[in-house]
């Protein structure tokens, strides 16, 4: 796992005393917002999202899942309002409702799935 040191940041010398009183006012909701993404379906979800609006079907086929699996972390992401849906005669098409679950993604993009091109 990549860690601070390994990306070459400190918090430490990034966050201020108010930025951390912030942080400590904010940290149940970003701790509600963390527990969210950390169910691999709903992530791989929000990946597929990044892309631009999705049917369930379309990400049932791209995720290989069943129809019930997609649909209810689905659920649970639009109750969470991290995606919106727009229905479209019997398809309903999912999209990102939340630039910060957009941010996210691209934030665990750059941690986990770049490759490093200095190998």
């Amino acid at each position: 796992m990549t860690s601070l040191q390994d990306t070459g940041t400190s918090t430490q010398s990034r966050l201020s005393r108010d930025d951390v009183d912030i942080l400590f006012d904010n940290a149940s909701r970003a701790a509600d917002f963390l527990r969210t993404l950390s169910h691999e379906t709903r992530l791989m979800i929000l990946c597929v999202l990044c892309q631009g609006e999705k049917s369930v079907g379309e990400m049932e086929e791209f995720l290989s899942l069943r129809q019930p699996t997609v649909s209810q972390q689905l659920a649970r992401l639009r109750s969470e309002g991290l995606v919106t849906t727009r229905r479209d005669g019997k398809s309903v098409y999912y999209s990102l409702a939340s630039p910060e679950a957009e941010r996210m993604i691209g934030v665990l993009y750059d941690l986990f799935c770049k490759r490093d091109d200095r190998t």
